[in-house]
């Protein structure tokens, strides 16, 4: 049967359906039909295996497995966005692209230290340069991060001070919240604000590198598709589940322990805001508790 050969040949390639019609001889209407069903039957079936909801030991053991690769404690995931590019289809001049040539779809991801996809949320908007995408991105995070239930804040290792929340680290698109760290502003930076930025660009560069693998083998969201938005949408969910799959599939298995049991490392948190944990994230990455040998050297000369 055609039906997985075909989509699996446009995702991996992003193959046009005009040339999937030469190959597998089907009206581009068939083709279309059949990669949506494919791609809504893989983010159906394999989803709740391969890119379930975390559990609070599943946060845990992302957070210890954050701490090994990356020096940034309670860290349980780095937060980014991928715009993938839909050009609008001939003749299709209302609505708000109507003056733009194309537009994106952007894929927010929160991705592990092991380059998984934790959770993923699409978000059609306008294009890279225009200002809504911010808008739209930031949504996106609420809708996101809403969705996860993430264990009590405990102290930082080596900390006696207060405990302080799981966070998911983000770059300067994003809103800052509680949960979610973005850098300071480069602007006036000094060597704490600078260490700060530096040890959670570390961190948050995970997601990047995860968006690298899924683009180089689903070439599908290289491409500029000339689709309808909700298939778009489809399609990316479908290449991020099936990423997942390989992953599990193809990576040596590791046996990284959950640093505590979910039902001891528990805290009540104070009432602080957004920034405070923020400073507090930069005030302990200056300390001896958690200052790392690499961390001035990394920073010297303004970078």
């Amino acid at each position: 049967m055609y039906f997985f050969p075909l989509s699996f040949r446009f995702l991996a390639t992003g193959n046009s359906f005009e040339s999937l019609n030469l190959e597998f001889l089907l009206s581009k209407f068939t083709i279309a039909g059949t990669v949506r069903a494919t791609c809504d039957l893989i983010w159906e079936r394999l989803r709740p295996t391969v890119m379930p909801t975390p559990t609070a030991e599943t946060w845990l053991d992302i957070a210890s497995h954050f701490e090994v690769t990356t020096q940034f404690p309670n860290c349980v995931g780095a937060l980014g966005g991928k715009h993938v590019r839909v050009r609008m289809p001939p003749k299709k001049g209302s609505g708000p692209y109507s003056l733009k040539k194309y537009f994106s779809v952007v894929l927010l991801a929160l991705a592990d230290s092991r380059y998984h996809f934790v959770a993923v949320h699409t978000v059609a908007d306008a294009s890279k340069a225009d200002p809504r995408v911010i808008r739209a991105t930031r949504a996106g995070q609420r809708i996101l991060t809403s969705q996860l239930s993430l264990p009590n804040p405990r102290p930082l290792p080596g900390s006696t001070g207060s405990p302080l929340p799981f966070v998911i680290v983000a770059d300067e698109a994003f809103a800052v919240t509680t949960n979610v760290l973005k850098p300071f502003p480069k602007r006036g930076l000094d060597t704490r604000r600078r260490i700060y930025n530096n040890r959670l660009s570390r961190a948050q560069h995970y997601v990047q590198c995860a968006f690298g693998i899924l683009g180089s083998k689903w070439r599908v969201l290289l491409r500029a598709l000339q689709l309808d938005v909700d298939l778009v949408e489809s399609v990316i969910k479908a290449c991020c589940i099936l990423h997942n799959y390989l992953h599990v599939h193809e990576a040596v298995e590791e046996s990284t322990p959950v640093m505590e049991r979910a039902s001891e490392c528990f805290h009540d948190m104070p009432d602080v805001s957004a920034l405070q944990v923020r400073d507090m994230f930069a005030d302990y990455f200056m300390s001896p508790e958690g200052a790392v040998p690499w961390q001035l050297s990394s920073v010297s000369g303004g970078h």
